[in-house]
């Protein structure tokens, strides 16, 4: 399936390989006071559920700069779903991914799984994740545009995630060479098969770019630095682009953020890069996040909505 091409209105946006003037303005403006600690991510909250004018503006603050805000709450080991879909609504997002394998509110319950299906897939193991934006297997049309994480218990040892804003990205890309940029725009860069249950098509084969620009003028990237069961472009200018991406994924730099989130605490993001450390539990702490995946970008927080 191809992916949707940008309306007119993304022709505006800095993305676009042929404004260049604007994307040397919102490069030095998003590169100026660019966060350097996971700490400058951070604000502290009261209830979610009850957010107030000056706890969102913050947290939206920190999205519109880095595209993620780690929030610190009072709620400690509550279990309401309704914590991460308040946040979600303040956000103007609604369109829950609301997947196979989610919970009845359209939230996913990270947890180990030690029977039923949900043990097959990662996410629902102990296992390390390494760095992937969410959904890069779904179609065209239902593609991640921002993710919710909220941390209802932390595992005994281990689990931190590491973050890497896609735009920094994009940035660090494109001044090394501004043809990784359009090689990685190309349809067919990133093919992901079909996935095939008891004999039938689950979910259909999907192909298309790492970096998409939306019909409103914003990056998005579908990206996994998976090697099974993904199939990547033999184009030599592709392939340059991919290990140089990956050189920036696995080599330390000021733009990466590490850290364990406890209890009561919760990410929101447009979807940035991210991965997982492996964790074990034990009898009094097992792992446990919600993760909210919507369809929508996180309401404010576009390249128009940036001050010039």
């Amino acid at each position: 399936m191809n992916f949707v091409a940008p309306n007119r209105q993304a022709i505006f946006s800095p993305f676009h390989m042929e404004n260049y003037d604007g994307y040397c303005r919102w490069r030095d403006n998003k590169l100026a006071n660019y966060p350097k600690r996971l700490e400058d991510l951070i604000v502290e909250i009261g209830d979610p559920r009850k957010l107030t004018k000056a706890e969102f503006m913050a947290l939206r603050e920190r999205c519109r700069k880095a595209n993620m805000a780690i929030y610190v709450s009072n709620t400690g080991i509550d279990p309401d779903p309704e914590i991460p879909l308040s946040v979600g609504r303040w956000f103007g997002v609604g369109r829950l991914n609301n997947n196979w394998l989610a919970d009845e509110t359209g939230l996913t319950s990270l947890k180990v799984a030690k029977e039923g299906i949900r043990r097959h897939y990662i996410p629902y193991t102990n296992r390390a994740i390494n760095w992937h934006t969410d959904g890069y297997y779904n179609s065209a049309d239902k593609q991640i545009q921002s993710l919710l994480l909220h941390v209802v218990q932390r595992a005994a040892q281990g689990g931190e995630n590491a973050l890497l804003d896609h735009e920094i990205v994009y940035i660090l890309l494109r001044e090394m060479n501004p043809d990784f940029i359009s090689a990685l725009m190309r349809p067919g860069v990133l093919t992901i098969p079909a996935r095939i249950d008891e004999e039938k098509v689950a979910r259909k084969e999907q192909s298309g770019p790492v970096f998409t620009i939306t019909p409103y003028g914003d990056l998005h990237m579908r990206y996994t630095i998976r090697v099974n069961n993904v199939i990547w472009s033999d184009e030599p200018l592709i392939q340059e682009a991919l290990a140089s991406l990956a050189r920036i994924l696995e080599t330390e730099n000021v733009y990466k953020f590490q850290g364990l989130l406890e209890p009561g605490m919760g990410l929101v993001s447009n979807n940035v890069l991210h991965d997982r450390a492996a964790f074990t539990d034990d009898d009094s702490r097992q792992r446990h996040y919600y993760r909210a995946r919507y369809f929508d970008r996180l309401a404010g927080t576009g390249v128009l909505d940036q001050d010039p």
